[in-house]
């Protein structure tokens, strides 16, 4: 997706969680940020856009939204676990209804054959609901490439909770 597709697509989820009264909040690592500058590419954002957190280390994944250092001792920083984690410490660590969360492996280094360049695990939470997750395999299609297929992603999968 072009990067003005992504902003429009944030639009989107941005009035439909304003029209419902709810608050958004993103927790980035692999994006580093780019949901967040989607959502705040939208003139108005702020009715519906809470905060975002950029996630990039582990240790800022621990001090700024709760993520137990067990989890990625255990699992690593690119899993569905931490992915969960992310996401439900962003909750908790907002005053947001609905988060997203993004670790993943853009590449072009990194990658090996259990977590292979590409590689993005997401998860979605909304107060008071489970949390869902994702796991995609965009392959080694580019850092940039990587980046916005997640993007596109992260988006579809908050929609799901904004109903």
């Amino acid at each position: 997706m072009t990067t003005d597709a992504l902003v429009s697509a944030a639009a989107e989820l941005l009035d439909r969680a304003e029209a419902r009264g709810l608050k958004l909040v993103t927790a980035e690592s692999c994006t580093g940020g780019l949901i967040a500058a989607c959502f705040t590419a939208n003139p108005g954002s702020s009715a519906a856009f809470e905060r975002g957190f950029v996630t990039y280390s582990n240790e800022a994944k621990q001090e700024a939204i709760g993520v137990d250092p067990a989890i990625i001792d255990a699992h690593g920083a690119v899993s569905e676990e931490t992915a969960r984690a992310m996401a439900e410490g962003a909750l908790k660590h907002s005053r947001a209804d609905v988060a997203v969360a993004v670790t993943g492996i853009a590449g072009p280094d990194g990658g090996g054959a259990e977590k292979p360049v590409g590689l993005v695990h997401f998860a979605a939470a909304r107060t008071g609901r489970g949390t869902l997750h994702e796991r995609h395999e965009f392959g080694a299609i580019g850092r940039v490439e990587v980046q916005h297929a997640a993007v596109a992603a992260a988006l579809a999968l908050m929609d799901r909770l904004i109903d």
